[in-house]
């Protein structure tokens, strides 16, 4: 092992106990992408696959927390270079209605009727509890409608129990991505 990558490994703190981090090498592995793909464009990576990454848990990995938040804040500096690219290419006004076209395909989602806003697995299978889905996505159709203060981190945060017969998870996933989505673009 080199320098450089002992370096790498330590740059997130370990997880403590029997609690579980994201495994070293993926996440040292994607880092180096990420980099490489921002500063020399060498792989097209965009910040939605920066938000979609995900990584096995094992004992004595990164804790989850700090890798988490140095991920937000890469797709952050993505979705920047994202926004300024397209603005560049099809003007401000193209990049606005898009951002529009999305915010609004996203509250016409989260104005459906408590309980029915998405997709249900089978009573025999788990999950997303539904009563929580439904009280985040109040308040991010709040923030869509009115602009009541939500963070990008917030949403990213965001984690719900599960429940037999919830809400499917793909689904809501997918909606809580166009919303980070949303919310990158006006930043």
């Amino acid at each position: 092992m080199t320098a450089s990558e002992t370096t790498s490994r330590t740059s997130f703190p370990e997880a403590r106990g029997r609690e579980k981090g994201y495994d070293k090498q993926p996440v040292d592995e994607f880092l180096a992408r990420a980099r490489a793909s921002f500063e020399q464009g060498a792989e097209s990576l965009t910040a939605a696959d920066i938000r979609q990454v995900a990584f096995p848990l094992v004992r004595h990995g990164y804790a989850i927390a700090s890798v988490d938040a140095a991920l937000g804040r890469i797709e952050d500096a993505f979705a920047a270079r994202e926004r300024s690219a397209a603005m560049a290419a099809a003007g401000a006004r193209a990049w606005v209605g898009h951002t529009r076209e999305l915010a609004q395909e996203v509250l016409d989602r989260l104005s459906r009727p408590t309980g029915s806003r998405f997709d249900r697995v089978s009573r025999l299978r788990y999950g997303y509890r539904v009563t929580e889905v439904d009280l985040v996505t109040d308040k991010l159709a709040r923030f869509l409608e009115t602009g009541d203060a939500v963070t990008v981190e917030q949403v990213r945060a965001v984690a719900f129990r599960m429940q037999r017969g919830g809400y499917r998870e793909t689904q809501v996933d997918a909606v809580l991505d166009a919303v980070v989505e949303v919310m990158l673009a006006v930043k």
